[in-house]
C-alpha cells in the first residue's frame, strides 16, 4: 500500500511541474499565443492593429553645419552656431530620420509645436528608404 501512495504522489508532482506555476507564466504564456495570433492571422500579412502600435520617433530639424573638431571644442556657453538655413524657412520633420513633411514652427498651449505646409508624398518616401 505505501508503494502505491508514493507512485500517485509522484504522478501528481509530474503533472504539477508540467503545468505553469504561476499566474504570471500563465499570462505570459497567453500574451505570447495572443501575440502569435496577431501576427500570423493571415498568412503573409501584418495585422494592422500591430502595425498601428509600433513606436517611431518624430523629430523636427531646424538646419545643418559642419564644423571642424578644434571648432566644437571651443564652443561655451553663448557661443552662435551657424546654421545652413535662412530665416523664415520651412523646417523639416522626420520620421525615424526620414524626411515627411515640413512646416513651421507654432506655440501651443507655451509648447512648440509644428503646423505642416507641405507633406512628402508616400511613393517618394518610400524611393528614399
Amino acid at each position: 500500500m505505501a508503494e502505491t501512495e508514493t507512485e500517485t504522489e509522484n504522478e501528481e508532482s509530474n503533472q504539477a511541474d508540467n503545468e505553469p506555476s504561476s499566474e504570471a507564466e500563465k499570462d505570459s504564456s497567453e500574451e505570447n499565443q495572443n501575440s502569435d495570433d496577431a501576427l500570423s492571422s493571415q498568412p503573409g500579412q501584418i495585422n494592422s492593429d500591430v502595425l498601428q502600435n509600433i513606436p517611431v520617433t518624430i523629430s523636427v530639424e531646424v538646419g545643418r553645419t559642419t564644423l571642424k573638431i578644434r571648432d566644437l571644442m571651443r564652443l561655451t556657453q553663448g557661443s552662435v552656431v551657424e546654421l545652413d538655413r535662412i530665416a523664415g524657412e520651412p523646417l523639416d520633420l522626420l520620421v525615424n530620420d526620414t524626411l515627411v513633411a515640413q512646416g513651421e514652427i507654432v506655440l501651443v498651449n507655451e509648447r512648440y509645436g509644428v503646423r505642416l505646409t507641405s507633406v512628402i508624398p508616400a511613393a517618394d518616401r518610400v524611393k528614399n528608404l
